[in-house]
């Protein structure tokens, strides 16, 4: 494959440190910018045929300028220089005619990182067209050949993307860091039993020698199908709900928004005020680790230069921190938490089980395997999702279920946390096991 020369973590450097020099000519009183690179691989088989092979080449400048508490902000795919000074004298034509805003600026210096470790977050992968697409066939065939109710198939995927990133303001900070990311995923369709059910399964990571092969991933995809075949309504009851380790992540993510800086600020949140106060099980604690070495969310520092610290988010259930950038947190009355572009590796403290342990605890009860919609209310913690599933019976699986809404707030569903699973996921920014909640309405027929 022709590559064109990369810009690495120096020219990218080159290029916010002259955006941010023509800033101060034009007159801006403070500046901050953001470059990246990057260049990667896709290809997807489906039905065994090759559905498309993309090469993805992207790159990229962001400046905002300050001129006071006045704010502009611009943008540009081309970073050639000429490129870059018509995009300072954009972001600086905006900023002279802004409105004043007192929480304007950049982070405080205090905060700024100052020494910036190795997290070992670039692991390129050397994967050629032909290699993608043998990987895309050997996970799709497993998944296809698995049952012979797999019929039909959305395809396998095989992903790789690698790059850099610099930030830079005029408060003397300039850093970058390069990152790479690599995944592989099937998705396929099964019928039976009178209907046709679709499931998926994926692996990602920093580092290509640890992707789970493909043929466990194809196999995985279509075993998970096949299972759903056969799924039946239920009639509206009460139940304990189980939410497995892929879905749990989304299950805190809603608390995480509650307690972000904007939220708060517009008071368009359930958790308001929520700071020392008892949220969660008191069981349940919940620390950030934003070095973790190879973590898909790890992070030297975030989109502010403000340097990423490992901090307590909840203890035993109590809110101890909020996640805030350096705007909102001037807004609050605060200091910047360090997550300006969001958080760094959420770790869920477990309680020691199992997931088979988690489904004999629950006895009766469903197990939820997929969401569907985004019936969340921010305001309220009000939670009404559709959901496919299966029904729980002395702790063993016994029929799948489709066609369900599961109802309750999240303000009591995470008070009443009875469990969290070791199984912990790690494809993503929020490590946590599977969650056993005590009660939710489960309304079908």
């Amino acid at each position: 494959m022709m590559k064109q020369a990369e810009p690495g973590i120096d020219a990218l450097q080159e290029i916010v440190a002259r955006a941010l020099d023509l800033a101060k000519q034009n007159g801006a009183s403070a500046a901050e910018g953001s470059a990246s690179f990057s260049s990667g691989l896709s290809v997807t088989v489906r039905l065994r045929e090759v559905e498309t092979l993309e090469y993805h080449r992207d790159q990229g400048l962001g400046l905002t300028v300050y001129f006071g508490q006045r704010k502009g902000s611009a943008s540009t795919s081309d970073i050639s220089i000429a490129a870059v000074e018509e995009t300072v004298r954009r972001a600086c034509g905006l900023a002279r005619y802004g409105e004043e805003d007192d929480c304007a600026g950049l982070a405080d210096p205090a905060r700024l990182a100052r020494n910036i470790p190795d997290l070992d977050l670039h692991h390129p992968w050397s994967l050629e067209p032909h290699q993608a697409i043998e990987l895309a066939t050997e996970c799709e065939a497993a998944a296809l050949d698995h049952d012979e109710r797999i019929r039909n198939s959305e395809g396998a995927t095989v992903g790789t993307l690698s790059g850099c990133r610099v930030y830079g303001n005029t408060n003397d900070f300039l850093a970058g860091f390069r990152d790479s990311s690599h995944s592989l995923s099937c998705a396929v369709l099964a019928e039976g039993d009178g209907g046709m059910e679709r499931d998926f399964e994926y692996t990602v990571s920093r580092n290509a020698d640890d992707l789970l092969g493909p043929v466990v991933v194809g196999r995985e995809a279509a075993a998970k199908a096949v299972k759903r075949l056969g799924a039946t309504k239920l009639d509206t009851r009460k139940a304990p709900v189980l939410f497995p380790a892929r879905l749990a992540r989304g299950f805190f993510g809603h608390l995480l928004g509650a307690i972000s800086g904007g939220s708060l600020y517009r008071k368009s949140t359930f958790l308001l005020d929520s700071l020392d106060t008892q949220v969660l099980a008191d069981f349940v604690t919940i620390d950030e680790r934003p070095h973790l070495p190879a973590g898909l969310a790890s992070s030297p520092f975030d989109d502010e230069g403000v340097a990423t610290v490992d901090r307590r988010l909840v203890d035993a259930g109590v809110i101890k921190g909020y996640i805030l950038g350096s705007y909102y947190a001037r807004k609050l009355g605060m200091e910047s938490t360090g997550n300006a572009g969001g958080i760094h590796n959420l770790i869920v403290s477990d309680t020691g089980h199992g997931f088979t342990d988690l489904l004999a605890e629950m006895d009766r009860g469903l197990l939820v395997t997929e969401l569907i919609g985004h019936g969340v209310n921010p305001v309220t913690g009000d939670y009404s999702r559709g959901a496919v599933g299966f029904w729980v019976e002395n702790g063993e699986i016994r029929f799948p279920v489709a066609e369900i809404t599961m109802a309750g707030n999240l303000q009591d569903m995470y008070r009443h946390i009875v469990a969290i699973g070791n199984d912990v996921d790690l494809r993503g920014g929020i490590r946590t096991g599977s969650v056993l909640v005590e009660e939710m309405t489960i309304a079908g027929s």
